[in-house]
C-alpha cells in the first residue's frame, strides 16, 4: 500500500515538481530512524516519503482526523500510518510510535503539530521523547522546500529535499526532550524558511493574518520560543 500511494503521487513530485533530493546517504538503511521536518503543504509527508524510498519507508505521526473518511483510512492504515489526536497529550501515539521505532521501524514526525500557514510554532516535544525512549535511534532532519507551489497551476513547482544530521548531535544524555526540539527545529528552519501555503486568495489570508498578529504583539514568536525553552529545562 505505500509503495503503491508513492507511486500514484510520484508524477506529480517527481515530473511536475522537479524534485531534488540531497543527504539520502544519512538515512540508515536499517534500525531505529527519527526522521523530524517542517511543515508548510500537506504535500511535505507525500515528497519526503518518495524522497526516503530508496532507504526506508517513513511511517508518520498523522493527525487522527485523517482517519474519519473510511476509503482514507484504509489507505492510511495500509500505509502503516499512525494517528495522533493534534491538541491532545496522546500517550496511546506515542507508546504505538515508540513501539515501532525500537522495533526497527523509520518514524517520521512534525514537530510543529499542523502545517505552519506563514507563522511560528511551538516546537513540540512529542519527538524528543520518542528519542529519549528509544536511545538506539538515530534523529535524521529534513528540510522540504517548493511544495506550497504545488496547488499555483500554471506555476511549476521545484520540489528539495534534504536530510541532515543535526548539527550539534544528537539528543544528549542531560538534554531535555524538549530543548532538544527547540534547536533541531530552529536548525530545520534555517534552512527552509517558513512559506505560505494555498493559491492566491489563501495565501493573502494567511500573510494578513500573520501581519496583524505580529502588530497587535510584537515579538510574541520571540516570546514564545523563550519561554518554551524555560519550559523544556525547568
Amino acid at each position: 500500500m505505500y509503495r503503491a500511494a508513492m507511486a500514484a503521487t510520484s508524477p506529480v513530485v517527481r515530473l511536475w515538481g522537479r524534485l531534488e533530493v540531497e543527504g539520502l546517504e544519512h538515512v540508515p538503511g536499517d534500525g531505529p530512524v527519527l526522521i523530524i521536518g517542517n511543515h508548510d503543504s500537506n504535500w511535505d509527508p507525500v515528497a519526503i516519503g518518495i524522497a526516503g524510498l530508496p532507504k526506508r519507508q517513513i511511517r508518520a505521526l498523522a493527525k487522527s482526523t485523517l482517519w474519519k473518511t473510511k476509503p482514507l483510512a484504509f489507505v492510511m492504515n495500509g500505509m502503516g500510518q499512525i494517528p495522533v489526536r493534534r491538541g491532545q497529550n496522546d500517550a496511546h501515539a506515542l507508546d504505538t510510535a515508540i513501539e515501532e521505532l525500537a522495533a526497527g521501524a523509520c518514524i517520521g514526525v512534525f514537530p510543529e503539530g499542523t502545517i505552519s500557514r506563514g507563522g511560528y510554532l511551538r516546537p513540540r516535544s512529542g519527538a524528543g521523547r520518542l528519542a529519549r525512549a528509544v536511545p538506539d535511534a538515530t534523529v535524521v532532519c529534513v528540510t522540504v522546500e517548493g511544495t506550497v507551489d504545488i496547488v499555483r497551476f500554471p506555476l511549476r513547482p521545484r520540489i528539495r529535499v534534504a536530510f541532515f544530521p543535526p548539527r550539534e548531535g544528537q539528543l544528549g544524555a542531560t538534554e531535555e526532550p524538549g530543548d532538544f526540539m527547540v534547536r533541531v527545529v530552529a536548525e530545520i528552519r534555517e534552512r527552509a524558511p517558513i512559506a505560505i501555503p494555498g493559491r492566491r486568495k489563501t495565501a493573502e489570508k494567511y500573510r494578513l493574518a500573520q501581519e496583524r498578529q505580529a502588530a497587535e504583539a510584537p515579538g510574541a514568536a520571540d516570546e514564545v520560543a523563550a519561554t518554551d525553552r524555560e519550559t523544556a529545562s525547568s
